[in-house]
């Protein structure tokens, strides 16, 4: 399945609380094994973002930046 949104994390302001990794439904987030400046694992983004922005609203620390793919509404889906 071809992605159909994706992300900007700002690791920097992750404070590693895990819960967009229990909010996300596609199951695309998963906690780094490395840490950010402050010390903390932060959330790393795998293929299949559907851009639905339960991340983004779950996020204490406002880390997530959505976007959503524009689709060409003259395409045909395959």
């Amino acid at each position: 399945m071809a992605a159909r949104g994706t992300l900007v994390i700002d690791i920097d302001k992750c404070k590693g609380c895990e819960l967009c990794i229990a909010a996300c439904p596609p199951d695309v987030l998963t906690m780094s094994t490395e840490v950010n400046e402050t010390g903390y694992r932060y959330p790393v983004l795998h293929d299949g973002c559907t851009g639905c922005t339960a991340c983004q609203m779950v996020c204490p620390d406002h880390v997530f930046e959505v976007y959503r793919f524009n689709r060409n509404p003259n395409a045909t889906d395959r």
